[in-house]
């Protein structure tokens, strides 16, 4: 028997997104790749653990609005939002089984770019042409509002300002860029989210449970 991807190699890894032993030339160079790969393969794992520890810090030219800058404390007084942002996208993830870190990334940098421009008093919408993207797009643009909204019920004002918010995207955009290696089929950074944001029980198709404090 020979590889099913290259015809010529051994089979020696069993890969379950074929549900055939592959090469373990194939596994590396396909993974994630042309190989649409489940969280939870083995091979998978100890690839990410080894990048992991091998990685180098992003260049300025990779990192996220440089010129950008909040302590880490303006993070942490708001990790309720955060929290917020991170389980409106896991949980479409549950409906859409295609979405990947480029698809996320791109909805959360046209986002960020919408509230940056509305800190300048101008409104100015460019969702993302890619339909799942521009779906997502729309999915935290409401969670958004339904925060802001239940907020001013419950304290009779929203505190959170466009200005904050766009902070707070590009501060999930780093953690994005950061955790993402890249691949066309990665969900490195959606497996680290659900790994800091476990999904709550009761979380439906259609949005996220918010709780204002």
């Amino acid at each position: 028997m020979s590889c099913p991807i290259c015809e010529r190699r051994p089979p020696k890894r069993f890969c379950p997104a074929k549900g055939e032993k592959i090469c373990a030339i194939c596994c590396g160079r396909e993974r994630e790749v042309t190989i649409d790969c489940p969280s939870g393969c083995p091979y998978l794992v100890a690839a990410r653990r080894y990048e992991a520890e091998h990685r180098k810090p992003l260049s300025f030219e990779e990192f996220p609005y440089p010129d950008v800058e909040f302590l880490p404390e303006f993070v942490h007084e708001r990790w309720t939002v955060v929290s917020g942002l991170a389980t409106a996208i896991l949980a479409f993830q549950i409906e859409s089984q295609d979405l990947n870190d480029g698809t996320v990334l791109g909805a959360l940098e046209a986002l960020a770019e919408t509230y940056r421009t509305l800190e300048t008093g101008i409104y100015y919408e460019r969702p993302p042409d890619a339909s799942l993207a521009r779906a997502l797009y729309r999915r935290i643009a409401r969670f958004v509002q339904e925060f802001q909204t239940q907020e001013a019920e419950h304290r009779g004002f929203s505190s959170l300002k466009e200005s904050e918010l766009f902070r707070l995207l590009v501060f999930l955009l780093r953690v994005g860029k950061r955790e993402a290696n890249g691949r066309p089929r990665s969900r490195a950074f959606l497996d680290f989210l659900r790994s800091q944001f476990p999904l709550p029980q009761g979380v439906a198709k259609g949005g996220s449970r918010i709780i204002v404090p």
